[in-house]
């Protein structure tokens, strides 16, 4: 009775309530349910668990007891969700009561709330949940970190689980959870997955609502991380990195050009070629198969497009130069011509990646700031994947209209056979199959989307103040 009514006393919203009761109900009655959680980012799931941790360490004040619950990683992860905790044990007048032990454990009398990490390297074996057992974030989770050494945290006491997260792909430990809840469901009637889409929180907040709308026309609804994170769907592992639909629609109606236009403002993109190693001239047809460096031309305008309230880039991809077999120590005059005397370019990210630093560094000396060197990992690439999907969806990326040139056909090729493949972590990785071919123009097409996103004018042209 007295967690009825704390739960009903506490500021959550329904759909937040509603998992609330199912947990308590579970761990009150024996039940040992595994809950799996799913609330679009941002929706409340972390204020969830942490009026969930007070509620429980109160109940068990006085008998005592152990929460458990493991992040991904400890910092930052588990290191917010323990000043949460306490900021909400503060706000039900524990101040002072409360105890912190070895920076990892809150006690509030006999009961205590554990937090670790679930990095592959951390050791957490020899801890018991015998109260509640949570795994936030559990799409990023370790499948076997989690069977080998967390599940059995709660064996002994037949303890209730709650996994928390938004979706990511089909083989994620969240997703095997909820795949798995949904089936005992359909056995035995108990509800054990909850999922509240943006839609479902949106109910409840109208900030969030406009915040969520801007980010669906920011990114493009099928952009994979609206996709997960707000609509809840599931990617597929790999595939194509573009459909047939989003090819079509960055193929713009503008003309490509050879040299400026008055009063425009552009932004480049380099991607460099691996340096050749000596060998004969390659015969007719072989291009395909060697790499090249590849400069793109954008010309770049900040207007503030309904129904985006604050202004983005808006691209249309103008030139390209391309080389095949050139050593970089022989582009570097060329290159300064074209991005300084032809297109005084206002900002240029170059591939700075292994050999490419030698190259990058000379083109910031000549240029300045102007030039931003950007060295590929797969934190980064999968960065600028996102971005270059952001301005595609939204409609914010033309190129040129057909001409004929082999560069126009090569960047085509390229968009066609890109793949991508979404890795478990959240990261995207795409690129062209090298048995199909290289992807330097759409390296350097990603790497010119970068450079508009980090250039930002004085004044954006087309910007209307709301007020």
């Amino acid at each position: 009775m007295i967690a009825r009514v704390m739960v009903i006393s506490m500021k959550l919203r329904p759909y937040q309530l509603e998992v609330a009761r199912a947990v308590m109900d579970s761990i009150q009655h024996g039940k040992g349910l595994t809950l799996s959680v799913e609330i679009a980012r941002q929706g409340g799931k972390n204020e969830l668990s942490a009026h969930l941790e007070v509620l429980l360490l109160t109940l068990y004040m006085a008998s005592g007891g152990s929460l458990i619950k493991c992040s991904p990683t400890f910092k930052p992860q588990a290191t917010i969700s323990i000043h949460r905790l306490k900021e909400r044990l503060g706000e039900f007048g524990f101040d002072g009561i409360y105890r912190t032990q070895m920076g990892y454990i809150i006690q509030l009398g006999a009961s205590q709330t554990i937090f670790l990490s679930a990095e592959e390297s951390s050791s957490v074996v020899g801890h018991t949940a015998d109260i509640l057992l949570e795994i936030d974030e559990s799409q990023d989770v370790s499948k076997e970190k989690y069977t080998k050494e967390f599940r059995p945290m709660g064996s002994a006491t037949n303890v209730t689980t709650v996994h928390y997260g938004t979706t990511w792909d089909d083989f994620s430990l969240l997703e095997e959870i909820k795949q798995t809840n949904l089936e005992l469901e359909r056995r035995d009637g108990i509800k054990r997955h909850f999922r509240y889409d943006w839609h479902q929180v949106a109910r409840y907040n109208p900030g969030y609502l406009k915040f969520v709308q801007a980010e669906r026309d920011r990114l493009g609804e099928d952009h994979p991380l609206f996709q997960t994170q707000y609509a809840l769907l599931p990617i597929s592992g790999g595939g194509r990195l573009l459909s047939r639909e989003q090819i079509a629609g960055i193929q713009g109606k503008h003309q490509r050009l050879s040299c400026p236009e008055n009063g425009k403002t552009y932004v480049a993109g380099v991607d460099l070629a691996g340096e050749p190693s000596p060998s004969p001239s390659p015969s007719k047809g072989e291009d395909r198969v060697r790499d090249s460096t590849v400069i793109t031309i954008a010309e770049v305008d900040f207007i503030c497009h309904p129904p985006l309230t604050s202004p983005e880039p808006s691209l249309k991809v103008v030139e390209h130069y391309q080389w095949i077999g050139i050593p970089h120590n022989q582009l570097y005059s060329q290159m300064v011509h074209i991005l300084k005397d032809i297109w005084n370019c206002h900002r240029v990210v170059v591939d700075a990646t292994g050999m490419g630093q030698p190259l990058a560094s000379f083109l910031r000396h000549e240029l300045g700031s102007k030039v931003i060197p950007f060295t590929f990992t797969q934190k980064s690439k999968s960065e600028l994947g996102f971005e270059l999907l952001a301005l595609i969806n939204s409609n914010r990326l033309k190129i040129y209209q057909q001409e004929g040139s082999p560069q126009y056909q090569e960047l085509i090729f390229e968009l066609k056979h890109a793949r991508a493949r979404y890795r478990p972590n959240q990261t995207i990785n795409f690129y062209v199959e090298p048995s199909e071919g290289h992807d330097d123009f759409l390296m350097s097409l990603a790497l010119m989307v970068k450079a508009a996103q980090s250039f930002h004018p004085r004044q954006a042209k087309g910007w209307l103040n709301p007020a």
